[in-house]
């Protein structure tokens, strides 16, 4: 394989998983822990505005990673999901830690270090954006 073929591998494995990753954790948020249960446990971590904020944060998650599955507005949907982590890691995280065992920011960071290097490389090859907008006189290039 050529280098050129493993960057296409490498961004693709890594948009899948990481959406796949997203999604379950927002499907989670709707599903097993509910919206109500997920505003209470906002709360209680001192998330501001967890009424508004958990809803938004769990459509973000399960939408956002569905998107970055199929490399759909990838930059920006990664760019959002990056926001995301960052808010979990210095609102809740931070203060427990390294290690997610004890509550800590070690899957947060890896989270919104993955997202912000797809925010930088975009979908790459196989994806929607690429198809929509990786023609070179696209006035939305920049998305591809």
């Amino acid at each position: 394989m050529n280098q050129s073929s493993l960057t296409t591998s490498a961004i693709t494995i890594l948009r899948v998983i990481l959406g796949f990753l997203f999604a379950a954790h927002g499907w989670q948020k709707f599903s097993e822990f509910t919206i109500a249960g997920t505003q209470a446990s906002f709360a209680k971590m001192g998330v501001p505005a967890a009424e508004v904020t958990a809803p938004a944060v769990a459509s973000l998650e399960l939408a956002g990673g569905i998107a970055l599955i199929l490399g759909i507005l990838t930059r920006v949907v990664a760019a959002l999901l990056a926001l995301d982590m960052l808010g979990a890691l210095f609102l809740v995280h931070a203060q427990a830690g390294v290690f997610a065992a004890t509550g800590g920011f070690e899957l947060v960071l890896l989270l919104a270090a993955a997202a912000l290097a797809l925010a930088l490389t975009g979908a790459g090859r196989i994806s929607v954006d690429r198809a929509l907008f990786g023609r070179k006189n696209s006035r939305l290039a920049g998305l591809a």
